[in-house]
């Protein structure tokens, strides 16, 4: 038994040891660690080995390997690198190995998971009603959302889609925004709901849909809206989108995966007034909240509606309880306790801890943005939160300019394409971003911009 402890330690000692080195190393992995991968390119063992010998192997080969997400400099995607509580609360639940369904069986973490839903509706201002489900990312939670969304809808109409399905049902419309982000498109698909099937409305310059470009909804209709474009950060109006879609009886869905977060921020609420008069929200606890992969975040005003699209009853499972049954709001019946991370994080931060740390998120953009404008770069989007969209010329030029600098190592950022335009786009998401890290890679920019190499 010593020995499988004495394992736990290890990896516990080689998880902060990289840690520590990201603040150091080049943010992408080098060649050599790429090519040094093949050595896992081995045939399955026919006996078994120590386990510290393979934790080890592991280290050696794979985590120079490794994007340096969790560090502070990697400002490819919207994720921030995991709060040191989040991550050691995630070892301390993997270590409980406790799969989160059913309070009877589980009281503990189905107890956290019912604080953490309250601190979130308070946090975030929704509607005290509202239900929350702990899923993977922002894909399953826009899924599970609008499975609850797709539930209402049809109900009105007469029709039980989980008992019935979807042959014979009453057509749904569906009403997006020309920049929706795919992830949504995806949850449609899967629930049959179409890919391609949607209306599509006009977005303005700065890809917010427009109001006056709303057709005429009737019929069950599902209008999704969008709290933080994936390219410009805006936000649709939603006031005005969400009065017309409840005046014709829509279900209205936002798509928050990091957007939402703003409402933690007295400085950044007004960019999302409005958004708790939508029926449902989706969000991402893995990009702005910074915990540990997988965690999404699924919001429904109707709790009735999702429960119905979710839950599962079986003879073997003690479903009946005067507590919260997790798996009565996901789509897994067995699944960790992600739940506990976001816990740890917002007891941690506490409400002031959040808004600093999405306030000073959004301040490191708008100097990024700043000066790259003043080494005569176009920023092409009104940076109103954590994203910015730099254009070093045409867009060859701006692929190298991008090319040299994830090359370099200081940072990295990746390449868009956006209303026609090539650029760089800088996120801006991780809680061990210092203002120095920004002017660190600020300077590596535009060192690339100006040479088109990077010393």
């Amino acid at each position: 038994m010593g020995g499988k402890y004495q394992l736990l330690e290890d990896a516990a000692r080689r998880a902060g040891d990289y840690l520590r080195s990201l603040r150091t190393r080049a943010v992408a992995p080098s060649p050599a660690a790429i090519a040094a991968l093949q050595e896992l390119d081995e045939a399955l063992p026919q006996a078994g080995s120590d386990p510290a010998e393979t934790l080890a192997l592991l280290d050696r080969i794979v985590s120079p390997a490794t994007m340096a997400m969790a560090g502070p400099r990697f400002f490819g995607f919207v994720i921030g690198g995991s709060l040191p509580i989040a991550l050691a609360a995630n070892w301390l639940a993997g270590s409980w190995d406790q799969n989160t369904a059913l309070y009877e069986v589980t009281p503990g973490v189905a107890r956290i998971e019912e604080v953490a839903s309250r601190w979130l509706i308070e946090l975030l201002g929704l509607p005290p009603s509202t239900a929350v489900s702990f899923v993977t990312g922002a894909t399953m939670a826009n899924f599970t959302a609008l499975a609850a969304a797709r539930n209402a809808v049809l109900a009105n109409a007469g029709w039980n889609v989980e008992a019935e399905g979807l042959f014979g049902a009453p057509p749904i419309t569906v009403v997006i925004g020309e920049e929706a982000h795919p992830t949504l498109l995806k949850s449609l698909g899967m629930l049959g709901l179409g890919r391609n099937r949607v209306q599509r409305v006009a977005v303005d310059a700065q890809g917010r849909m427009r109001p006056d470009a709303l057709p005429r909804i009737e019929g069950p209709t599902i209008l999704c809206l969008q709290a933080g474009n994936i390219n410009t950060g805006a936000f649709d109006p939603f006031e005005p989108l969400i009065e017309r879609g409840h005046e014709a009886k829509a279900w209205v869905h936002v798509d928050g995966a990091f957007g939402l977060w703003a409402r933690c921020s007295p400085a950044l609420a007004h960019l999302v007034r409005g958004v708790e008069r939508a029926d449902s929200w989706a969000t991402d606890a893995h990009k702005w909240l910074n915990v540990p992969y997988d965690s999404g975040l699924a919001f429904s005003r109707d709790a009735g509606a999702l429960r119905a699209a979710m839950s599962i009853t079986a003879e073997y499972l003690p479903s009946q309880s005067a507590h919260r049954n997790p798996s009565d709001f996901t789509p897994e019946l067995s699944r960790r306790a992600r739940g506990i991370e976001v816990w740890a994080a917002m007891r941690s931060l506490g409400e002031a801890g959040l808004a600093e740390l999405f306030e000073r998120n959004c301040r490191q953009a708008a100097r990024f943005a700043a000066g790259l404008r003043a080494g005569g770069h176009a920023i092409l989007n009104e940076v109103v939160l954590n994203q910015v969209l730099v254009e070093f010329g045409d867009a060859e030029r701006t692929r190298k300019v991008i090319a040299a600098l994830q090359k370099e190592g200081t940072c990295w950022c990746g390449a868009t394409v956006w209303q026609g335009r090539t650029a760089m786009r800088i996120s801006v998401s991780g809680w061990a971003t210092t203002d120095e890290d920004v002017e660190r890679s600020l300077e590596a920019m535009l060192r690339a911009a100006d040479t088109g190499n990077v010393r």
